[in-house]
């Protein structure tokens, strides 16, 4: 596999891990299975049936859990624990026949880059999800949905085109994320506030 597949491969599992991790090992998976694309030798297992059945089931699952609202947050925040450490993983595995430094710089890189998308997503959900309304939320997740889809494609057929707007997004999160961190605490002290109020509102003195 050459530098620059193996380089937009490993970003692109590991970006697409911080959105859909079930759907990106299915249809790598899938893919690799039909001779659509050649998986490295480290991802060969993700063509395995109990793989393809265990991923197919999980990804059919989150589609489902992202289009509740609110239910889609404590999703995220349980995936915390399961889409970094895969988003490691699968960038490790990437480049498994390469040498040592070169796997940790993998490993390093696509932890980094499944943190920050993990987190640009649950981040801007949680906020969305304060609209009582849930269209905006369905809207959201379609829209992830399709730039997964998008992105796995241009892994393979456009890989330096991928790389450059997997630059340009990560650009993009580096600056959202303290506004998003910002947002969320003002958020988390409004509910806090009306918290406290209630019970004081309930019970006069």
């Amino acid at each position: 596999m050459e530098s620059l597949q193996q380089m937009a491969l490993a970003a692109g599992l590991a970006w697409a891990s911080g959105i859909r991790l079930y759907a990106a090992v299915f249809i790598a998976g899938l893919l690799g299975r039909f001779d659509w694309v050649t998986l490295p030798a480290g991802l060969a297992m993700l063509e395995h049936d109990w793989v393809l059945v265990a991923s197919g089931v999980m990804m059919v699952g989150e589609f489902v859990a992202d289009k509740v609202p609110a239910f889609d947050s404590v999703w995220d925040a349980l995936h915390t624990f399961i889409r970094i450490p895969a988003g490691i993983l699968l960038s490790w595995g990437v480049f498994s026949g390469a040498s040592p430094e070169q796997q940790f710089a993998a490993a390093l890189v696509g932890g980094a880059i499944t943190s920050g998308t993990h987190l640009a997503k649950a981040g801007t959900r949680a906020l969305i999800n304060t609209s009582p309304e849930p269209f905006s939320n369905w809207g959201a997740s379609l829209t992830e949905d399709i730039t997964l889809v998008g992105g796995l494609y241009l892994i393979w057929q456009h890989p330096l085109i991928f790389l450059a707007l997997l630059a340009l997004f990560l650009a993009a999160v580096a600056w959202l994320l303290p506004k998003l961190w910002r947002a969320l605490r003002s958020l988390a002290r409004r509910i806090s506030g009306a918290a406290q109020r209630n019970p004081a509102q309930r019970n006069p003195a």
